[in-house]
């Protein structure tokens, strides 16, 4: 059978029970992490449940490709911290609208390939760069309010924090050598809870931070005035919230391909993640994107469709509406412990083990795109200086290799083979290979083994066939490809240079 709307292959007989209990088991993951994220950013920890509902669902059913998880997601929260500290709660849901319009645009103009430019070293700083700040930031957990100013924790409240903290790091380190089946936060978040309960341990607890209960998510246009100074608040954080947003779930999709062997859909996944986001804004959530460790979660429990995620995100719904009492008495400790594990999970360790046997510029570009990220909380702004130096290291390197090959022939006519790209940072050294003045009266470059890239590379031929012509020579250019004779084609208004036809000769054209 086709499948439905594009949406459902029903051609695979479903694993129903694997299906419910990877989407169960999604759920129990997520909900400490949006709460946590949630917290960590100052939001009400409903906002980060309503998040993850919202996300998990509509990517879910729209979304490019089965398995993958999205929800509340640290990311985001992050690039949202400093405008719910200046402007407060309505202007980060305008924010999170103004992001999924971005990233539904992006979509629909199939911008999603261009996530694949993105080089696997600014990756690393990338995710590097979050994992510190996610932290970093859970220090404040171990701060108290005195008066109207925050300061250390001292005495009894914090031994008992550290040895709450530690229980709950010591369960998800240790739980999974007895079974993979349940989640080791989970169980790490159960065990503390219970503890807390028998022993009457006195520690902070969500409700402490805020309220948690509630119905289904609310319809709220974020309050904010529609100015053209509203969206200059607006606008550079729903940018940032957009890219780090579509950069996360565009490479976990590439990840997720990898690992399945299948081919998901870029543009359709951005167009979800888009329209999820939107309705974050209006519907009381702090947006989101896909969760890394949550898809890994799915695949590893044997999901293969999308009804994990649909389950997975009614979960969650089932639990605002009916969990909240005791949401509302986990100890903050627990959620504290189950972060800092998520933060050295997600830091890439192997970069270390690696960072031997990288090029300096790599070690460079990953060091320089992790301190961005963790200095400046901006994760968009780290990603794009981190491509733009790899693409500047890249054209150095290729400027370099570009070399030529020269012989006479018998009937004196001059060659000059040419190897590498001719473009912007190969110009110059182009056309250093070339002597004019000794040069016989006719001479041939040939192409069979570079090409020309790009308006740099015409004006260098303009300029090389003109000192030639000065010089009462005749030049002529051989074995251009297509694309080489389109671009020479296209600027024939500025160049005039002579290509030599030569019919038996062909350049594959991919």
């Amino acid at each position: 059978m086709k499948p439905f709307t594009g949406l459902f292959d029903f051609s695979q007989q479903p694993d129903y029970k694997s299906e419910i209990l990877a989407g169960l088991t999604v759920a129990m993951t997520m909900i400490p992490e949006s709460l946590s994220f949630a917290i960590l950013a100052g939001f009400p920890p409903l906002v980060g449940l309503y998040a993850a509902f919202i996300m998990g669902l509509v990517t879910a059913v729209f979304g490019g490709r089965p398995g993958m998880v999205s929800g509340g997601a640290g990311a985001t929260a992050v690039v949202l911290i400093a405008l719910m500290q200046s402007h407060g709660l309505e202007y980060v849901f305008a924010a999170v609208l103004l992001a999924g319009v971005l990233q539904l645009l992006v979509g629909v103009f199939k911008l999603g390939k261009f996530i694949r430019l993105v080089p696997q070293p600014v990756m690393y700083g990338f995710v590097n760069g979050l994992a510190v700040i996610i932290f970093m930031s859970q220090f404040r957990q171990f701060k108290t309010m005195a008066g109207s100013e925050l300061v250390w924790m001292s005495g009894h409240p914090l031994w008992i924090m550290i040895g709450l903290v530690a229980l709950t790091i010591a369960i998800v380190i240790f739980f999974p050598k007895i079974t993979k089946k349940i989640p080791a936060s989970l169980v790490a978040i159960i065990v503390v809870f219970a503890l807390v309960l028998a022993l009457g341990i006195p520690t902070r607890t969500v409700k402490d931070i805020a309220a948690v209960g509630g119905g289904f998510p609310p319809f709220h246009l974020p309050q904010v005035p529609f100015t053209f100074e509203t969206l200059q608040v607006v606008f550079p954080y729903a940018l940032i919230m957009a890219g780090v947003g579509l950069t996360e779930s565009l490479l976990t999709l590439n990840l997720v391909d990898e690992m399945t062997g299948t081919r998901g859909n870029s543009n359709r996944e951005a167009m979800a993640q888009g329209g999820a986001n939107m309705l974050n804004g209006i519907f009381f959530g702090m947006g989101g994107c896909a969760m890394i460790a949550q898809t890994f979660v799915n695949l590893s429990a044997g999901a293969k469709l999308r009804l994990s995620g649909i389950i997975a995100s009614l979960t969650i719904l089932a639990v605002v509406l009916f969990g909240a009492p005791v949401i509302e008495r986990l100890p903050m400790a627990a959620l504290t412990g189950v972060m800092l594990m998520v933060a050295i999970s997600t830091f890439e360790w192997a970069s270390f083990r690696i960072i031997n046997k990288m090029p300096r510029a790599d070690i460079f570009v990953g060091m320089l795109v992790a301190v961005i990220t963790v200095w400046l909380h901006n994760l968009a702004l780290a990603v794009l200086i981190g491509v733009i130096i790899s693409a500047l290291v890249f054209a150095w390197e290729s400027a370099k290799r570009i070399r030529a090959r020269k012989y006479t022939d018998e009937n004196g006519i001059k060659h000059y083979e040419i190897y590498g790209p001719l473009f912007f940072g190969s110009v110059v050294t182009f056309s250093e290979k070339f002597d004019v003045a000794n040069d016989p009266t006719e001479v041939i470059i040939d192409f069979k083994d570079s090409r020309i890239a790009d308006m740099s590379g015409i004006e260098a031929l303009n300029k090389l066939t003109e000192r030639y012509r000065q010089a009462d020579k005749k030049l002529h250019l051989r074995h251009l490809s297509a694309d080489c004779r389109q671009l020479l084609k296209d600027a024939a208004s500025v160049i005039d240079v002579n290509i030599i036809e030569d019919p038996e000769y062909m350049v594959a054209v991919k």
